[in-house]
């Protein structure tokens, strides 16, 4: 069975071609504050823009074979992870998503896709109505990843939908490199489509950013002010030996048998990892899924918890300015 939940996702641009100016200005008004959105009005502007793309994801995929590589060597992953969102934040400037329109003068949207060589995003196809058949045919190639009819009455919705979708739909190159990093006990969890679909709402509401881990297992998350926050999930049948752990590091009677109970958990190995001072954490737990076969409880990390600062998600998104139409 497929994950379906995106092992590691963080923000990125979407970019907008066409030539309707209007149109765009429409798009840079209501798609949300939160998304880092490109316009243009002409494909040579658009094209000197993605000209090298390929070779950026290219280089950000490097640095997550360096993570895994080391991981492999015994260096833990959650470190890394925070380490890695310190020191690469022109992660955010990769383009994620490309929405073409079909129509231009000169040219099409497909004869623009297609000139996207090695760029491993998200391709999406705005039609006319004459065009639907093309978008269709083109979609079943597989040349395209969605097609969103212009003249549908809730354009808006449809588009907006679709850009939430493929934004949260896992990479499968990158996800398969992750997927790597998991025990497969970890990974049947995952495929459980409740399990996925709570850890993905979760995610949404409260992250801009997130990768899952294998040990300690969990999603290590970040929202948009910075803001570091570690998911712990266990297996209902794994808090026997968490409450041993609990004991071993010196926590109370009543605090091990609130862990072997499922009520909390305890993040010794979060401790372990980050070098924290002080008493090992705990906090209440909560059901992730239908029932009680995951239990996951959240850790705040404090900026002094983390091995360097991290540029907020937020101030990124600030310093790009107002969504104004590049055409030169």
């Amino acid at each position: 069975m497929a994950l379906t939940l995106s092992l590691f996702h963080r923000p990125g641009s979407v970019l907008f071609l066409d030539d309707d100016a209007e149109y765009l200005e429409m798009l840079g008004m209501v798609i949300p504050a939160h998304w880092q959105v490109e316009l243009y009005s002409r494909p040579a502007a658009f094209s000197r823009r993605m000209r090298d793309e390929p070779a950026r994801w290219e280089a950000d995929a490097a640095a997550q074979l360096q993570m895994i590589d080391r991981w492999r060597q015994g260096q833990p992953l959650l470190p890394q992870v925070l380490r890695y969102w310190a020191n690469h934040p022109q992660r955010h400037q990769l383009a994620k998503t490309c929405v073409v329109d079909y129509a231009m003068p000169g040219t099409n949207g497909l004869q623009v896709l297609e000139t996207l060589i090695d760029w491993p995003g998200a391709r999406v196809l705005l039609t006319g109505q004459a065009d639907e058949q093309v978008a269709v045919q083109a979609f079943n190639q597989g040349l395209i990843d969605q097609f969103v009819p212009k003249q549908a009455r809730d354009i808006t919705r449809l588009l907006l939908g679709a850009l939430r979708k493929l934004g949260n739909s896992p990479h499968p190159r990158v996800n398969t490199l992750w997927r790597a990093t998991l025990r497969p006990a970890q990974q049947s969890m995952l495929q459980i489509p409740a399990v996925a679909q709570a850890l993905q709402n979760y995610a949404e509401k409260h992250w801009v950013e997130y990768v899952v881990l294998d040990q300690p297992f969990g999603l290590l998350g970040m929202d948009v002010d910075g803001r570091c926050h570690w998911l712990q999930l266990e297996a209902m049948s794994s808090l026997g030996d968490l409450a041993e752990l609990a004991s071993s590091a010196g926590l109370g009677l009543e605090a091990v048998r609130a862990v072997e109970q499922g009520h909390r958990l305890v993040a010794i190995e979060l401790h372990q990892h980050l070098g924290l001072r002080g008493a090992v954490r705990t906090a209440p737990s909560m059901s992730m899924g239908d029932d009680d076969t995951l239990r996951a409880a959240l850790f705040s990390l404090e900026p002094e918890d983390l091995p360097a600062p991290i540029y907020p998600y937020r101030h990124f998104l600030e310093a790009q300015g107002d969504r104004l139409i590049q055409d030169d």
